[in-house]
């Protein structure tokens, strides 16, 4: 985060001796010269550390300085006076101040108590950021890759991490975008300092400018005193900026100054701030064909792209869904109080054959509903939802536009008699069974062509036609 520093001292020399120092500690500083009204002024502010002198401080102690501990982040409060008292000391104490140091300190002591200070800061920002994420941070090693699509996807991944520039990350919904920009400042030499995500798309668009740049006191209404951005509070880390193509044209522009300057402007504010950011930017959209339109700044999608990586859809990395699952159900199972503890080889055959047009998400949602209503600790093929089921049946044999064939739909008496998991487990082997018969004629009984239409290994399709039968010199 990039700290601010305000300096109230009625001293010009010492002030601008404690400017200089607090400014070689990469931070922001904001000079007070008069002490009329500062104690009203310092509540509208976002100041991390506040350096003071006697003459600023109000008489009596208590009340002006307590009411700073009613703000968000309470600053810390450092008095630099001539001389004080054992008396004062104790007064300041007890009011709430940090530090006391005297005025006649040399440069050197100055600046290594200052930079004590604004370390223990740093450390309360991070830790204040990244309370709320309750889930291990991700790594490279804790990717599924099994299949060939994502050991190539990991190595674009890693490369990605050993560099310090913009990535830009490309996908379908639910592919996990914001895991590998997690990921890759895990991995890259920014990992101990803050990462800060941004979903582009839910900000109105003041409000958006808001959030990325911050404001200062009246920048609009409402604004009652001045807040930071995520710009700042990425300082010296990594920004995520997700669903990019969302951004306001001119929000546009003004990223594109920040990308190429490296300084930032809080609305209503006049003096530019520097910062130390790394860019990564996500999106489910195609971001030249916004550019084509009008939609998207082509300079800005430039920028952007100069480290691009896509990260693959489930349905082609099905040979990693079996580990997927498993992972999902080790880590989920005992924080939803489930006795689950895996799943069936033919559940996991069933959904090898859907598409997940919801991707990775798609699957944990789906294995947590299934996991809520299994009686005992395996998930089987009939705990799974009926449109993972049949929907993939659409389209392929005699099955099409979504739904089965009319003569599996008709109920019998006998139907009627069985439990919905028998009846639909009839309904899905039906189907299956007909799907097989005529993708394998449709490929001569060329198995491993049949698998690989099909979407499954090819031991998963010979286990398939021993259960129903199905021989491949048949289809030759």
């Amino acid at each position: 985060m990039l700290l601010q520093v305000t300096i109230a001292i009625a001293d010009p020399k010492l002030r601008s001796r404690l400017e200089t120092i607090a400014a070689s500690l990469d931070t922001h500083v904001e000079k007070i010269k008069q002490a009329r009204n500062f104690w009203k002024q310092i509540r509208r502010k976002t100041s991390d550390v506040i350096i003071v002198s006697r003459e600023f401080i109000p008489s009596p102690l208590s009340g002006e300085i307590k009411s700073l501990q009613d703000l968000p982040g309470i600053p810390s409060i450092v008095v630099v006076a001539d001389t004080e008292t054992p008396k004062e000391r104790a007064q300041y104490v007890v009011a709430g101040f940090d530090v006391l140091l005297e005025s006649h300190l040399g440069a050197n002591v100055l600046k290594k108590a200052l930079g004590t200070i604004l370390a223990k800061r740093a450390k309360l920002a991070r830790q204040l950021i990244t309370s709320e994420r309750k889930q291990p941070e991700p790594l490279l090693d804790s990717f599924v890759a099994n299949s060939k699509v994502m050991q190539k996807f990991i190595k674009m991944a890693r490369r990605a991490a050993e560099t310090d520039s913009v990535v830009l990350i490309l996908g379908e919904t639910g592919v996990g975008k914001e895991r590998l920009a997690r990921t890759i400042h895990n991995e890259s030499l920014r990992r101990e300092n803050p990462f800060v995500a941004v979903n582009c798309g839910v900000f109105q668009e003041t409000l958006l400018e808001s959030e990325l740049f911050g404001h200062e006191e009246g920048a609009f209404t409402g604004a009652a005193r001045s807040r930071r951005g995520c710009f700042e509070m990425a300082h010296t880390g990594t920004l995520f900026l997700d669903e990019i193509a969302e951004i306001p044209t001119h929000l546009q522009v003004k990223l594109l100054r920040v990308l190429d300057d490296k300084k930032i402007q809080r609305l209503g504010g006049e003096k530019p701030l520097r910062v130390d950011v790394r860019i990564l930017a996500a999106t489910n959209q195609d971001l030249e064909a916004e550019v084509n339109v009008g939609n998207f700044r082509k300079d800005l999608y430039y920028r952007l792209d100069v480290f691009r990586i896509t990260v693959p859809p489930l349905r082609e990395r099905l040979a990693d869904l079996s580990e997927l699952a498993q992972s999902f159900i080790d880590y989920t199972s005992p924080r939803i109080g489930s006795a689950v503890q895996k799943i069936a080889d033919e559940a996991i055959e069933q959904l090898c054959t859907y598409d997940w047009p919801g991707n990775v998400r798609e699957l944990f949602n789906v294995l947590e509903r299934a996991m809520l209503l299994c009686d005992n600790d395996m998930i089987a093929a009939e705990d799974l939802p009926l449109h993972i089921v049949t929907s993939n049946t659409a389209g392929k044999g005699e099955v099409s536009g979504g739904k089965l064939p009319a003569e599996y739909m008709k109920l019998s008496e006998n139907w009627l008699q069985k439990p919905l998991k028998d009846v639909r487990k009839e309904i899905y082997e039906k189907a299956e069974r007909k799907y097989l018969s005529h993708l394998l004629q449709a490929t001569h009984g060329k198995v491993g062509v049949a698998a690989e239409q099909a979407g499954i290994n090819q031991r998963a399709l010979y286990t398939k036609m021993k259960r129903y039968g199905l021989s491949k010199e048949k289809y030759r």
